[in-house]
């Protein structure tokens, strides 16, 4: 039963990846979880210098999922490099790194950076975070701005280069196209969807940044739906996000045609899910006569979808 998936060239053990923003830098699981499970983790956001994110509250719980303004505290890509990297050398799995910047120049450097330090597997561009207000989503919702990034990262680094979209936009397949014309090699999607709750006793936001990013279970049809738009779209690979728990929400993805998947919000509840979700997901080819996980990617079968495409 081979649940192996390629990525960008890269040969991940499963299509189970660790999100950005929900699993830290990866070492703070080392000791708890054997991340050679997993087929991949992505680091928390990196800028060329430490940043200390949004004031708290930054986190509220809904009925069904999280919204979080953290701002992308973060240490800084220097002492990423010197200071961390080291410590996942032998982690057994695949590290990408979620690359944060203020401007196109921020974004290129912290790439270059990445680019020859050892064990980078690959550079997730992050052009999508509504927490922040600079860079963020006013890269990821401008195509023009968009291809400006993804163009400027891919001259400086031979790493694979996979933006993160924005779900917050009129056609996420705009911005699929642009990425892949400029240089990447995949994309991620989709980042969190943008929402505010409200104190009803204070009459005020109950997050210190006032809106922040919705995730978790309510989001998974929009990303499924996203990602299959964008897997339409594009020639290169698709990351599927956006509320999978299960190895049922990460075959939503997969059956839509995504390449590999990210986990996010599951994390905060039950970070040793690894296992289980490769077992549930050996059990599903088992149970439908299937060998390997390639049988399953992009089979999704519904004229409807055809017929609401040509309207």
């Amino acid at each position: 039963m081979s649940l192996v998936v390629d990525l960008c060239g890269l040969r991940l053990a499963n299509p189970f990846i660790a999100a950005s923003g929900t699993f830290g830098y990866g070492v703070e699981y080392q000791g708890l979880l054997d991340l050679s499970l997993l087929g991949g983790i992505v680091s928390k956001g990196l800028y060329l210098e430490p940043r200390e994110g949004c004031p708290t509250p930054r986190i509220v719980e809904t009925p069904s999922g999280l919204l979080n303004a953290i701002g992308l505290q973060g240490v800084g890509v220097r002492h990423f490099v010197s200071d961390v990297l080291p410590r996942l050398a032998s982690c057994g799995t695949r590290v990408f790194v979620n690359v944060c910047g203020d401007t196109v120049e921020e974004y290129a450097e912290v790439s270059r950076i990445l680019d020859g330090a050892p064990g980078v597997a690959g550079l997730e561009i992050n052009i999508s975070c509504p927490n922040v207000k600079k860079g963020g989503m006013a890269f990821g919702g401008d195509p023009k701005m968009t291809q400006e990034v993804v163009a400027a990262v891919r001259r400086v680094t031979r790493l694979p280069v996979i933006p993160k979209l924005s779900p917050n936009v009129a056609d996420i397949t705009v911005f699929a196209r642009t990425c892949e014309d400029a240089g990447a090699d995949a994309l991620s999607c989709i980042n969190t969807v943008l929402g505010l709750a409200v104190d009803v006793e204070a009459r005020r936001p109950r997050l210190a940044f006032g809106t922040g990013g919705l995730s978790g279970p309510a989001i998974r049809p929009i990303a499924v739906r996203m990602a299959w738009q964008a897997a339409r779209a594009v020639r290169i690979p698709v990351i599927g996000i956006g509320g999978i728990a299960s190895a049922s929400d990460a075959l939503e993805f997969l059956i839509a045609g995504c390449r590999a998947v990210q986990v996010g919000t599951a994390n905060f509840v039950d970070p040793g899910l690894y296992p289980r979700l490769t077992q549930e997901l050996e059990a599903y080819l088992e149970r439908h006569g299937l060998r390997d996980i390639h049988e399953v990617i992009g089979t999704l079968q519904y004229p409807g979808l055809e017929r609401a495409k040509e309207a």
